[in-house]
């Protein structure tokens, strides 16, 4: 025995190594048949898996160009990151975008800009930029509201995202005057410290659920009035990541926790089918609406992704023949979001942001009907020059998501989906999320925002307007082709936004409905 321990002793290191690779070989060809390659080509064959796992990273930090990525490149990425940190975020040089590409963006400058009369608002707080439309007025809701800020947080669920990246972000909407939409996750003690809220439901009720599964109105209502900073109610009928596709929360990744807060049975499957129980047409859900706007006095809004027109068009003939309806729309992009799903829906299913905007946009002002909805834009429109041309189309406040995650640290990983997000922030592991400091990210989502507002603001001065809803279809143009390089809003979507009743933004900050903290 010690003469084998001293012979064991007397290998060396390298000869260690290739018993390894002789072990790792014999396994390869003999043991393991899942693998082709590596059967194949036992030991190299490790190494196409290993390349072909970090190769996303290989591509983001070394292979790819400043503006070559999806979703966002790396100088979308840098300005957010400088925003949220409130460091320099200019480019010298001049720009290094193609801007003769197609889709690309042109805002026309007046000659002379927009000029600050004395006590403005702006001259005191330089990021002062709330809605120019109130939610729920035209439908005489009992609690009308008017978000403070033009930017918000879109619907995140606790639950995919961390409890510290919720709390971050519902801090970080305190400090920014902004509101903070639940997502459909129900609401969370991570809502709730400060900040204006929006509670967002699904198909399946989460939050506001009966046993059966079904929605509850008693458990919605005992919501609302515990939970005095929720300002309005927001239904989802589809999300631009899969429309028209459920889900199932495995019951093995329920909590004691997300029970309690979803509502739902301990370790059990829940299933969040396609469709929704409380109603199955227009008609029954314009009375579902109405129920809870009664019921809750708050406004309520619908938020979906478009595609085909029909029941939109009934939607509308309904709300000119009953003067009700929602009190906001979210139209959410096509492109797909946070919420993770199959390829095939994210790349095919649903319209991208601008054209479902565009069309959904003509069928409510086809009927005059514009002035009554508070139109809520979701699809990559964290940017001061896309807002720009979001509101030239009509939007009236944007809902950011991807956008918001990155200002508290995501570094577009895209792993959401596997509980591994190496930033924290959607991951429910202990470990990775207690690296996100509450405190800190929060001040850079405020950061984020206001930055973003005050950009947005000088660009709304620099076309000769004092708030952003007063941009015209004309202000923005856009590449079309080749033949007529670019086109101006208007002809390019064929029709012209509503304009907007706005008188100055003074009469906005003596608003009795605004929204946020400050107010």
């Amino acid at each position: 025995m010690n003469a084998f321990l001293d012979f064991l002793g007397d290998i060396s290191w390298w000869m260690w190594i290739l018993i390894a690779l002789v072990l790792v070989a014999i396994r390869d060809v003999f043991f393991q048949k899942h693998h082709t390659i590596s059967h194949n080509f036992p030991i190299v064959g490790h190494f196409r898996y290993i390349l072909e796992k970090i190769g996303p990273e290989l591509r983001q930090y070394l292979v790819a160009n400043n503006r070559e990525e999806l979703p966002f490149n790396r100088i979308e990425r840098g300005w957010i990151y400088a925003s949220a940190k409130h460091e320099n975020n200019y480019e010298g040089f001049g720009t290094d975008r193609d801007i003769y590409a197609h889709q690309h963006i042109f805002i026309n400058n007046a000659m002379m800009p927009f000029k600050l009369p004395e006590n403005h608002p702006h001259l005191a707080d330089p990021t002062f930029l709330p809605c120019a439309k109130v939610m729920g007025l035209h439908n005489n809701r009992r609690k009308p509201f008017r978000p403070a800020s033009i930017i918000n947080v879109s619907a995140m669920s606790f639950g995919s995202l961390s409890a510290k990246a919720v709390e971050s972000m519902n801090k970080g909407v305190k400090i920014a005057n902004a509101y903070h939409n639940t997502g459909e996750g129900g609401l969370s003690p991570y809502h709730s410290h400060g900040g204006d809220v929006v509670f967002h439901f699904g198909t399946g009720y989460f939050g506001v659920r009966s046993d059966d599964g079904t929605f509850s109105m008693e458990k919605l209502i005992a919501l609302v009035d515990n939970n005095p900073f929720v300002k309005a109610i927001e239904i989802k009928l589809s999300q631009g990541a899969k429309p028209g596709k459920g889900g199932v929360l495995p019951g093995a990744k329920i909590t004691q926790e997300i029970s309690d807060i979803r509502h739902v049975p301990l370790g059990k499957d829940v299933l969040s089918p396609p469709n929704h129980s409380a109603f199955s047409n227009v008609p029954e859900m314009m009375v579902f609406i109405e129920q809870i706007a009664e019921a809750t006095g708050l406004p309520v809004g619908i938020k979906a992704a478009i595609g085909k027109l029909e029941q939109w068009e009934e939607l509308a003939d309904i709300m000119v023949k009953t003067g009700k309806g929602p009190d906001f729309i979210t139209v959410d992009g096509g492109e797909g979001g946070t919420g993770a799903a199959p390829p095939s829906f994210a790349d095919h299913v649903s319209l991208p942001w601008v054209f479902g905007f565009s069309d959904l946009y003509k069928v409510f002002k086809n009927r005059n009907l514009t002035e009554r909805i508070v139109f809520v834009g979701s699809g990559k429109l964290g940017f001061p020059a896309k807002a720009a041309m979001a509101f030239a189309m009509g939007a009236d406040c944007i809902n950011v998501a991807r956008e918001a995650m990155m200002s508290i640290g995501c570094i577009q990983a895209q792993i959401c989906h596997t509980n591994r997000c190496p930033s924290g922030v959607a991951t429910q592991s202990k470990w990775l999320q207690s690296g996100i400091d509450p405190t800190l990210k929060s001040e850079r989502l405020g950061q984020y925002f206001k930055t973003f507002r005050k950009e947005f603001i000088e660009i709304t001065h620099a076309a000769g307007y004092e708030h952003p809803c007063q941009f015209k279809m004309s202000d923005v143009a856009v590449n079309v082709d080749d033949q007529t390089l670019t086109k101006e809003l208007d002809r390019t979507y064929m029709y012209n936004k509503t304009v907007v009743p706005f008188t100055s933004v003074q009469d906005l900050k003596d608003c009795q409905y605004l929204g946020g903290s400050k107010a």
